[in-house]
């Protein structure tokens, strides 16, 4: 058409959107303008009569004779080719009314179902709501009633079984012992710990009277003066009473060894030799008894440090689940609960004073008023084999096993998941075992308890900062898993939750994308609290406003790209995979560094990744392929700065553009400037 008004120099949107409705209805209507909305067929043909000569006339007789046979020619084309379709639409469309009358009908009658449906239950929760609430009190007050009966109970369960099961009886005292202490203010709370701590008055004498004056094998002891212990008796009293038990059936049995001997003669005389079976009973009973009982007590000391090993756990344990409560628990507005930093400050130093306090309980079995302390054979087999590698090792790798057991065994049914902060905490604190924590554990212990020279072998150093390495590295690896598959899940959502073939026209970038900005930022500031910023590669002059088009130059077909005129027509899929053949290869789960721009980069691939494989399956609309274009622009622009090297943010959104091209129907991309003007509005 002539209308040539609205192709003056204009603003981009203008150029992209056409003219106003204002330049519209400024502009003058022309009657003879025969393909303008205000063409008359009377205006133009007196025009045409009036103004051109006869040769003239029939060059447009014949022109506009060539343009109508034209357009029945391509009309007749479209009928029959299409004509199997539209006789299908129209039985379609005559069925889509019958169905929709009688769908109309039974919406109206479920929408009043529906309505009844809600009076009624309105009405009924209405009825139900003070007894629900009633009937949660009364459940409260029943778990109450069930804990104070246990508690009333603990005296009697304690006189019946301190006589038989004294065993039994320590567990239900050490259970309800902090309690009772806690509402000890209470008058019936104190009554019964009083009788409770009457009863295990009573066990503790009964006690020390089996262990001074009764004669108990070396397991016996052991267990009574563990018993003991958890009593709250005094660890002196009771070493004193151990070794002197100990030491006097020891020299028992080495006097009834001796007793069996034979005689020698006052005169001089060799006493016989008993008979070779009489020798061989003589040391079996020796070896059984004698040597038993010395293994058996040589043993209790083993099981102490295996005792302070499983405290050590158990400690771990407890600061692992106070560091979970801090993470989840909901923070006031206003207020910020500890950071990550300080939290792993108090989690290494409480596990590490624990630990120097376990080898301070330990190095009393060493001290130099113990007479076999100073024995070659026992210090070199107690030092080495039950605290440095019993002890401290052994801590060590389980620390390192229960760390990576958060991301490599997967989660019981029902069982929260770890938080990802989590996850992060512990990576930076089997970091920093490998760093240094290990090499100083190790150098205390070899100081507080040299190893001999001739003494067993040593697990060495690199070997458990090798472990707590790769228990590091696990965890990061799976923190990033975990917050891409995050990130990926909102995009998945967004795309496969999209009408593509039927939405609008591009206006604003989706949310979705501002959301995923949001949370990339948030990870961003999250994992800079732990761990060094680390090295990027070189940018480019100006990295934020790089061009994002949905045909590369390596990609554009020839009707997209002016400067680029193949010789012989090509299929883009075979120009993208060219392409490849040229560019680097991005390997979406490989392992990260132990810096942030590293796991962004990670995380920001793994999310990239999944919506050009959501966007693969997807078939897109003109403007679906415009969103796609202003979105990959969005992301571009706000996302190269978190990553280790912005040309892998710019290939996987290359490859997200040119897959939403080849899965659109109409192909038209948007101005780049357009989309520019839209992102910066947005």
């Amino acid at each position: 058409g002539g209308g040539g008004g609205w192709r003056r120099p204009h603003g981009p949107l203008q150029r992209y959107y056409g003219p106003s409705a204002t330049e519209a209805a400024e502009a003058a209507p022309d009657p003879t303008d025969i393909n303008g909305p205000h063409f008359d067929p009377e205006v133009f043909m007196t025009k045409v009569r009036s103004e051109c000569p006869l040769g003239q006339l029939l060059a447009q007789e014949a022109a506009l004779g060539r343009e109508i046979r034209a357009l029945d020619s391509d009309m007749q084309t479209l009928l029959y080719e299409n004509y199997n379709k539209f006789i299908s639409a129209t039985d379609t469309i005559r069925k889509m009314k019958v169905d929709f009358r009688h769908m109309e009908a039974e919406m109206d009658d479920l929408a009043a179902n529906m309505a009844a449906i809600s009076a009624s239950s309105a009405r009924v929760s209405a009825a139900l709501q003070d007894r629900h609430r009633r009937g949660a009190q009364l459940a409260g007050v029943q778990a109450l009633l069930r804990k104070l009966q246990a508690l009333v109970e603990v005296p009697g369960r304690l006189r019946r079984w301190a006589g038989t099961e004294p065993a039994r009886a320590l567990r239900c005292y050490a259970r309800a012992r902090a309690v009772l202490r806690h509402y000890r203010h209470l008058p019936s709370f104190r009554a019964i710990e009083d009788e409770s701590h009457a009863i295990m008055a009573d066990l503790a004498r009964r006690l020390r009277t089996r262990l001074r004056y009764e004669k108990l094998d070396p397991k016996e002891l052991t267990e009574c003066v563990e018993m003991l212990l958890q009593l709250e008796e005094p660890p002196e009293e009771l070493s004193e009473e151990f070794l002197s038990q100990a030491g006097a059936r020891l020299e028992a049995e080495l006097a009834a060894l001796e007793a069996e001997l034979p005689v020698s003669d006052p005169s001089g005389t060799a006493a016989t030799p008993p008979p070779a079976s009489d020798i061989l009973d003589f040391v079996d009973r020796g070896s059984s008894a004698f040597v038993g009982t010395l293994c058996q007590l040589a043993g209790s000391y083993r099981a102490r440090v295996d005792r302070y090993l499983r405290a050590l756990q158990t400690f771990f344990l407890g600061c692992l689940g106070d560091v979970r409560q801090a993470l989840a628990a909901p923070r006031p507005p206003g207020k910020e609960g500890p950071g990550l930093p300080d939290l792993l400050a108090t989690l290494a130093a409480s596990v590490l004073g624990q630990l120097k306090a376990v080898l301070a309980y330990v190095q009393l079995f060493t001290a130099r008023d113990v007479a076999f302390a100073s024995l070659p054979y026992f210090k070199g087999e107690f030092c080495v084999a039950a605290v440095r590698e019993g002890l401290v090792v052994a801590f060590v790798r389980w620390l390192c096993r229960t760390a990576r057991g958060f991301a490599d065994g997967p989660a019981e049914r029902g069982a929260p998941a770890a938080p990802p902060a989590l996850l992060l905490l512990l990576a930076r604190l089997c970091l920093d075992y490998e760093n240094s924590t290990i090499s100083y554990i190790l150098t205390l212990t070899d100081e507080q308890f040299p190893p001999q020279d001739s003494g067993p072998s040593v697990t060495p150093g690199p070997a458990l900062c090798a472990e707590a390495r790769a228990a590091a590295q696990r965890l990061l690896d799976h923190y990033v898993q975990v917050q891409g598959a995050a990130v990926a899940q909102m995009l998945r959502k967004s795309v496969e939750t999209r009408d593509w073939l039927g939405t609008v026209e591009p206006r604003n970038v989706r949310a979705v994308m501002k959301r995923v900005v949001e949370d990339i930022t948030a990870i961003d500031v999250q994992v800079g609290q732990l761990f060094e910023e680390g090295v990027r590669r070189a940018q480019s002059s100006d990295s934020s406003r790089r061009a994002f088009s949905v045909y590369s130059s390596s990609r554009a077909p020839g009707r997209y790209a002016p400067s680029y005129t193949p010789s012989a027509p090509m299929d883009t899929h075979l120009l993208s995979n060219i392409q490849k053949l040229f560019s680097e290869r991005i390997d979406i789960f490989s392992p990260v560094e132990f810096n942030k721009v590293s796991v962004l980069t990670g995380i920001i691939k793994i999310s990239l990744k999944t919506l050009l494989e959501c966007v693969r399956l997807r078939t897109l609309g003109r403007f679906g392929l415009q969103q796609v274009q202003v979105d990959g622009h969005y992301l571009q622009l706000y996302l190269w700065r978190f990553a280790s090297d912005e040309r892998v943010v710019q290939g996987l959104l290359d490859e997200v553009a040119a897959s939403a091209a080849h899965r659109c129907l109409d192909p038209v991309p948007m101005e780049h400037s357009v989309v520019e003007l839209i992102c910066e509005r947005g």
